[in-house]
């Protein structure tokens, strides 16, 4: 009967205890196992260990710390400080004995009560810094950045890796004191009344306890005031003329912040006398101290006295007043976005263009202007080359290869598996995740091709035909952009061959269906089950067609994949494909951000997806994604950047040197495109460097426009002259006066070391500045002057009906020796197929205009256009008139 007694209470304990395994095991231990096997695979097992380490372990130390200041302190009060028995208790034995007795009880009590209240407050106060534990690495990793802001005369690299966590710690300890202060006050209150025969005033060490106590709340509040100061550095009242603080921030709001700081010290000091003092007490220090104080306090937040001398001195003489102020919010900004070395070229435009029309008259110059955008790519390629409906090209890039004996510039992508491609009812499992698991092969264009021809193809097809001597050794593609779902290879079913068929492979070459050094192995039934419980799958454990030998592919989307392996880097949008002689690569940029570089303006928010508000950002990362195999390597290329150098101290082996990287990856590299249209956004309006000038921006810029939308940057191979004849792959923005048509500028951003002249990485801007003298035609009026030419205007109406349309395609800006040359593509687009197909070329240098079939011939039409007059007085030249 006993037994059944107790069988209820068996049944919940067993049943509590398989439920709280049950948890452990599918909520955290799957989960952790399944991560380490992954970044065992990837070879960054120390890597995740010393994560875990970082994050377990600071959570743990503060967790312990607030645990032990809470306890301590409850502790002390509870069982030495508060008791203060009066003469009774000393002559009297039953006195004694009962004091004793409630004594003992209020201590055991208190102990027992304060040990879960203080593990409770330790969690709470600690919760922040659990939720900003990577940021706190910076803290203890971060060193100097080696500029020091104008203002406090303080290195960078505090404000971008140690102010963020100083106003945590100054907060949460202020809180953590406060509450203490409170309590124990309480808990010796709580004596005084619950313990018989007690003085009623405080015990002396009680006192002292609540007095040092007191004296952390006052450390810390002065702490906050301290801080505050350069809360300054990060106001943005001034916008839109310049961010940071000005003249009312820093000759009224921070004399009061010091003023702030004294008075209320010196109030805590007055009531601590008077706290400590005998009878009879004097309030009045006090009083007045803290009048100050709350006067000064008071000030602060009242905005007609800022708002009158803002009204009076300020905006009176707002460049003589604000000057140092605009100054450092220039410099601030222009280093926080990498604009500072941009070097600047006075362009002298020639009016006679005959001279670079003559140098520019060899057919190599035409071959890697790039009339096919990548816009109008994606639907010839995907049309085109994917021959199976399962293949994918998702996006255009561009590069340059040597290709006949020059560097050309080119568009290629990627041919990728997409599964829903297929038809519903093939969309199956073992479809899905055991046989079509991995893309195919790539196509490569020339960036510069003849209109009304057919497309010239670099590489095509699934046998990667190429007459330019494009090979890859190993063309699958298991890790790309498409939305991959988990792959099992290689296994015991069909295996999509190169033509797009299936075919068997021998038992004994399961392997060559994947050779990649990828993947989690999957040797073991134990490993089945885990795999089928982590992806809720239960085929995975009970298909036969699963072998030891196999090896499951997670992860496969290569923005997932570094995201997961360093969420603390910041991701460009346009990662890029590079072909080498083994297998192709993804190579994808990776930002460093921050919000707290003092005076910086504040970007814009349309850079990447939009989420991050920052101030501060570097390209200090390369990071290459093997299609094969996943490997994923991480190359820095700015060891100037302080956020990256804290990373690499506390992840040591993460980051190489961008020296390490395969010369066939390192001739990719390009100036991102995300980036450079930030720079040159925030360059539009700071590259006026004169106080006096940046205030009245009158030379402010745009980015130029052309049928209203705003021409962004493009890349271009071309040769500067830099480095006797060697193309250089750069990306080109052109910009205007605000509201004008005019071009004022035209900016290269380029990686190549233009005093080794090697493949060597070294980025780098240029601006060519045109004189104001001279009108150059903008984008807008280059296209004006197409509209007015009849023989354009005439062909383009004409083919613009009867099942086709007429689109215009970027506008190509290229500055030639002392000229601007336009490059305007024409398509026509097939309402039936939508194949765009490049139709003419239109050039344009000063007001002629030309359209040809080719680029040669419409530049040498325009050539014609030109004619050398002796007018007697010198050599000009004249439209031809014929």
């Amino acid at each position: 009967m006993r037994i059944w007694k107790y069988l209820p209470a068996v049944v919940m304990t067993t049943v509590g205890i398989l439920v709280t395994v049950y948890v452990a095991f599918y909520f955290v231990f799957l989960d952790l196992i399944v991560d380490y096997w992954w970044f065992q695979a990837l070879k960054f097992e120390g890597y995740f260990w010393l994560r875990l380490l970082y994050r377990f372990f600071l959570s743990g130390i503060v967790t312990l710390f607030f645990f032990s200041i809470f306890f301590l302190h409850f502790w002390l009060s509870s069982r030495y400080f508060g008791f203060n028995p009066n003469e009774a208790v000393f002559s009297d034995p039953l006195k004694r004995r009962a004091f004793d007795r409630f004594a003992d009880l209020f201590i055991s009590y208190s102990i027992r009560l304060s040990t879960p209240v203080a593990l409770v407050l330790a969690v709470m106060i600690a919760i922040p810094f659990y939720e900003q534990w990577e940021a706190s690495l910076l803290f203890f990793f971060g060193g100097s950045a080696g500029v020091t802001e104008p203002v406090y005369g303080r290195d960078v690299g505090f404000y971008l890796l140690s102010y963020p966590i100083y106003q945590l710690i100054q907060s949460e300890l202020l809180a953590t004191a406060c509450i203490i202060f409170i309590m124990v006050a309480f808990q010796y209150w709580m004596q005084s009344i619950f313990v018989p025969n007690q003085v009623k005033n405080f015990p002396m060490a009680a006192k002292i306890h609540l007095a040092v106590l007191f004296g952390f709340v006052v450390l810390f509040v002065l702490w906050g005031f301290a801080l505050h100061r350069f809360s300054l550095l990060y106001v943005n009242v001034h916008e839109p003329v310049f961010s940071g603080p000005g003249f009312v921030e820093l000759r009224y709001k921070l004399p009061l912040i010091w003023l702030s700081i004294f008075t209320f010290l010196a109030s805590a000091i007055a009531l601590l006398f008077y706290f400590f003092s005998e009878k009879p007490r004097i309030k009045m220090p006090f009083i007045v101290t803290f009048s100050l104080f709350l006067g000064v306090f008071g000030i602060q937040k009242i905005d007609f006295i800022p708002a009158l001398i803002d009204k009076f001195i300020v905006k009176p003489n707002p460049v003589k007043t604000q000057r140092p102020f605009i100054q450092n919010n220039i410099d601030a900004t222009l280093d926080a976005y990498d604009l500072k070395n941009i070097e600047t070229v006075d362009f002298t435009v020639n009016l006679d263009p005959t001279k670079d029309i003559e140098e520019w008259s060899t057919q190599q110059r035409f071959e890697n202007i790039p009339v096919w955008d990548r816009e109008f790519l994606d639907d010839v390629y995907n049309q085109m080359q994917s021959i199976r409906p399962y293949y994918h090209f998702l996006e255009v890039d561009e590069g340059r290869y040597f290709i006949n004996g020059f560097k050309r510039q080119v568009n290629l992508a990627a041919r990728e598996m997409n599964i829903s491609k297929l038809p519903k009812e093939a969309q199956n499992w073992e479809n899905t995740h055991l046989r079509f698991t991995h893309g195919y092969g790539a196509v490569a264009t020339p960036a510069a091709q003849d209109a009304a021809n057919p497309i010239i193809w670099f590489m095509r097809d699934l046998n990667l035909h190429s007459d330019v001597g494009l090979e890859v050794n190993k063309p699958d593609i298991y890790y790309g952009q498409e939305q991959y779902k988990y792959a099992i290879t290689p296994n015991n079913l069909n295996v999509v061959g190169l033509s797009g068929t299936t075919t068997t492979p021998p038992d004994n070459a399961l392997d060559k269906a994947y050779r990649g050094s990828g993947g989690i192995p999957i040797p073991s039934y134990f490993r089945k089950l885990l795999f089928a419980f982590y992806f809720k799958d239960e085929k995975i454990f009970f298909s036969t067609n699963i072998t030891s030998k196999s090896k499951l592919l997670i992860r496969r989307n290569i923005i997932e994949r570094i995201n997961l392996l360093t969420p603390f880097l910041h991701l460009d949008k346009d990662p890029y494909l590079v072909i080498t002689k083994d297998r192709f690569f993804w190579v994808q940029d990776a930002y460093t951000l921050s919000n707290w570089y003092p005076v910086s303006k504040s970007a814009d928010d349309d850079f990447l997806d939009g989420s991050e508000q920052f101030n501060y950002i570097r390209n200090s990362i390369k990071v290459t994604v093997d299609a094969y195999s996943g490997a994923v390597k991480y190359y820095n290329t700015d060891p100037t950047d302080p956020i990256i150098q804290a990373y690499d101290k506390a992840y040591p082996g993460v980051f190489r040197d961008i020296d390490e990287m395969p010369e066939e990856l390192k001739r990719q590299l390009r100036y991102p495109r995300d980036l450079y249209y930030l720079q040159m956004k925030v360059y539009a309006k700071y590259h006026q460097t004169e106080p006096a000038l940046f205030y009245q921006q009158a030379e402010t810029w745009q980015f130029a426009q052309v049928r209203d939308k705003p021409v962004k940057p493009y890349y271009l191979t071309i040769d500067f002259g830099h480095c006797g004849g060697k193309e250089e792959f750069v990306m080109i923005n052109a910009m205007t006066p605000v509201n004008n048509a005019n071009l004022s500028m035209v900016s290269v951003a380029s990686v190549m070391d233009k005093e080794k002249c090697g493949d060597a990485f070294k980025k780098g801007i240029t601006v060519y500045k045109f004189h104001k003298e001279v009108q150059v035609n903008g984008p807008a009026q280059v296209e004006a002057l197409i509209e007015q030419s009849p023989e354009i205007s005439a062909q383009l109406t004409l083919w613009d009906q009867r099942g086709s349309r007429v689109e215009m395609g970027r506008m190509i800006i290229l500055p030639m020796k002392n000229s601007i040359l336009y490059v305007q593509p024409i398509y026509l687009i097939s309402i039936k197929t939508r194949i765009p197909e490049l139709a003419r070329v239109i050039v344009s240098i000063g007001n002629e205009v030309v359209m040809d079939t080719t680029l040669w011939g419409a530049f040498k039409r325009l050539k014609e256009r030109f004619i050398r007059v002796d007018n007697g007085t010198g050599t000009t030249f004249e439209p031809d008139k014929k």
